[in-house]
């Protein structure tokens, strides 16, 4: 009983000394982040930034990991080129001086080796807020043209642009916007 013991021991020690994290790069082709708001009680609109790069870095093991996005502000897509403009000027995300932005992670959680929730520090327009991500889908398999280790998620939250000094034209436009982020990464 204890041979059977000790064998057990060493097994969970060596899976555990052969578990480490994995790193991978965010898919730009495959990560689309979105944000929607109430347009003045008509509808909600929704825009989307075509450009964003990072690092995901996950022990599904020991349970930890971190992420790192960085998200072109200059790459607001609204659908139409006057109000891109409109949107990238000083009232909204003034990206002439604030051209990116970014979340940092501080934890995340998880349900078994799936993250569910992510804690992190989000930054638009130099002001950082912590918020937290919370994940809807998360898939991890070898990418079938890769033949690479890939993983694939989506996380949403909600955030008040008063918060990030974006509050013009509230409350006729929601001060509180849903963000969502559809992402995929590629192991190093």
């Amino acid at each position: 009983m204890k041979k059977l013991a000790l064998v057990a021991t060493l097994a969970s020690l060596s899976a555990a000394a052969l578990a480490a994290p994995e790193t991978f790069n965010i898919d730009a082709g495959h990560t689309l982040p979105r944000f929607e708001y109430n347009h003045l009680g008509y509808s909600f609109q929704q825009h989307r930034f075509d450009k964003t790069s990072g690092k995901i870095v996950l022990d599904r093991t020991a349970k930890t990991g971190s992420v790192d996005v960085n998200i072109d502000a200059k790459s607001v897509n609204t659908g139409f080129a006057l109000f891109n403009g409109h949107i990238q000027g000083e009232d909204f995300f003034h990206t002439e001086k604030y051209p990116s932005i970014s979340f940092k992670s501080t934890s995340v959680k998880f349900d078994g080796d799936k993250p569910v929730a992510i804690d992190g520090n989000l930054t638009i327009k130099g002001v950082t807020k912590p918020v937290t991500l919370t994940v809807t889908n998360f898939h991890a398999m070898p990418h079938p043209m890769l033949k690479k280790d890939a993983i694939g998620a989506n996380a949403v939250t909600k955030v008040k642009r008063s918060d990030f000094n974006m509050s013009k034209n509230v409350p006729y436009v929601s001060d509180e916007v849903s963000l969502s982020i559809a992402v995929e990464a590629v192991k190093e």
